[in-house]
């Protein structure tokens, strides 16, 4: 009898020793050197899927990676770049673990965790700020001799300002709807210029002054009122709405054509620039 009552206590202490082992937390020590790499590479793969600002600085890197490809950066200025790259993903994981662990300790507000957080986002912050001057020397002389010679190539090209001009009487338009939906106090709240109408209407002053043909100019026209009748019969604008709509397509274009004649050095203008000529006489 004593016999089996020890060899069951023995058994007892087996099993609970046995459900201590499988409880017994694991301790976190990599194997060798391919259990390292692998948790190494699960780190990676939980800071991407996981972490928002990382997934936006992959974006923003493979961007950089792919528009440095049209400025021919040498050796030098291509690792340098890489380097920046990588400093700035790194200190985002770095960041992520300092949070991670100190939220491991404590969920309550405490003066060092805070410390800790804090600096670990500062260390983001200067690899940014390096990141910026960086940019600055790598890019800046190139995009800003890129840019004057675009800006050239806009302002000697009558089809790249006439393009420029219907673009920006859109934004015009786009800005004063929005203007009306947010209860501007000097803009109704019912008020919507008609947008298609200041296209249309801008589209027939780069045509009065790109050309001296009247019959040109005439068919524009004609085009243009249709444009406005059609909204006004069909109820979409009022009589005002499609009038303003047509000052602000032909005054953005006379003024984008005046800057563009006065200050850039335009010389494909006709009748606009005996305009302007005369105003400077004036002067």
């Amino acid at each position: 009898m004593n016999k089996k009552k020890d060899k069951r206590e023995k058994n007892d202490k087996e099993i609970e020793n046995n459900i201590k082992e499988e409880n017994k937390p694991e301790k976190m020590k990599n194997a060798n050197f391919l259990d390292a790499c692998q948790n190494a590479l699960d780190g990676i793969i939980y800071a991407i899927t996981t972490q928002s600002n990382i997934k936006k600085q992959l974006v923003i890197a493979v961007i950089v990676m792919l528009i440095s490809l049209f400025f021919d950066l040498s050796k030098a200025e291509f690792l340098c770049l890489m380097f920046t790259v990588v400093l700035i993903i790194v200190a985002e994981m770095m960041n992520t673990a300092v949070e991670t662990v100190v939220d491991l300790y404590t969920d309550l507000y405490h003066p060092k965790a805070k410390i800790a957080k804090d600096v670990a986002a500062g260390g983001v912050v200067i690899s940014a700020i390096n990141a910026i001057i960086v940019a600055y020397f790598l890019f800046f002389e190139k995009i800003s001799t890129i840019g004057l010679t675009l800006i050239d190539e806009i302002v000697n090209s009558p089809v790249h300002l006439a393009f420029v001009s219907v673009l920006l009487t859109v934004i015009v338009i786009v800005t004063l709807k929005a203007a009306a939906t947010k209860k501007h106090k000097f803009i109704k709240k019912d008020f919507m210029p008609s947008g298609q109408t200041a296209v249309a209407f801008a589209a027939l002053t780069i045509v009065w002054i790109s050309t001296k043909n009247v019959v040109i100019f005439t068919l524009a026209l004609v085009l243009a009122l249709l444009v406005s009748i059609n909204r006004y019969q069909t109820g979409k604008r009022t009589k005002t709405e499609i009038i303003v709509g047509a000052c602000v397509g032909i005054l953005v274009v006379i003024l984008l054509y005046g800057i563009a004649f006065t200050y850039l050095g335009f010389t494909e203008i006709n009748l606009i620039s005996q305009f302007f000529e005369t105003l400077t006489f004036r002067k």
